[in-house]
């Protein structure tokens, strides 16, 4: 509970955040989650999501949004994929620092091995995975007309998605605003979704081979 009452102050900011920068706040935050190793702590999934609420009162224009963050999303990753390419394995043999989460990166090695060339989709709604996955793919040398339409397919879904659920929300139910806490709780239930299916399912396989 401390977590959720912690993420549902962080939004309530959000909201703030976004009234006072808008487009070029929203551009930097999306680009810095997918393009730069500090972005894993960033909220994306909840930024994009507050951000359709804010153009289903016409604080924002929808279609500006999407063109504009899916640039930033696929930009951002293109970014990440070229750091790793250039870096190589020895990334992983970097300390754990401030501005570098080891494990993380490690994680979305394992998930990369796993689930291949589409994870560059699947990790676009997946916290954390999302910032580290780009790199692991340069780092595996994935060649890049490979991993482009991925990236790109990716990112729009991405985009799309949380955006359009801000959007109707926004647009289907009157003065919701005021119920903000509702849609945040919800936002960080399919962000954290996916990460406990996962676990649940590896449990299941353990005690399979048992």
């Amino acid at each position: 509970m401390h977590y959720v009452s912690l993420a549902i102050a962080q939004l309530k900011d959000i909201q703030g955040l976004i009234a006072w920068g808008g487009y070029t706040v929203l551009a930097a935050i999306i680009f810095a989650e997918t393009g730069l190793l500090i972005g894993f702590f960033l909220p994306g999934d909840s930024l994009l999501v507050t951000a359709g609420l804010f153009a289903a009162k016409g604080d924002l224009n929808i279609f500006i949004l999407f063109g504009l963050l899916v640039v930033m999303a696929v930009v951002g990753d293109a970014v990440g994929y070229w750091f790793g390419r250039t870096t190589g394995p020895k990334i992983f043999t970097r300390e754990k620092s401030i501005f570098f989460a080891k494990d993380h990166l490690i994680h979305a090695k394992h998930f990369y091995e796993k689930y291949g060339s589409k994870t560059i989709i699947i990790a676009r709604f997946i916290p954390i995975i999302r910032t580290f996955a780009p790199i692991v793919a340069g780092v595996g040398e994935m060649p890049y007309k490979k991993f482009l339409p991925y990236n790109i397919l990716g990112g729009v879904g991405w985009i799309a998605s949380m955006l359009s659920i801000g959007f109707f929300l926004g647009r289907l139910i009157p003065n919701i605003e005021s119920r903000i806490d509702y849609v945040i709780l919800a936002v960080i239930i399919l962000s954290i979704l996916p990460g406990v299916i996962e676990v649940m399912r590896n449990r299941t396989q353990a005690k399979a081979q048992k």
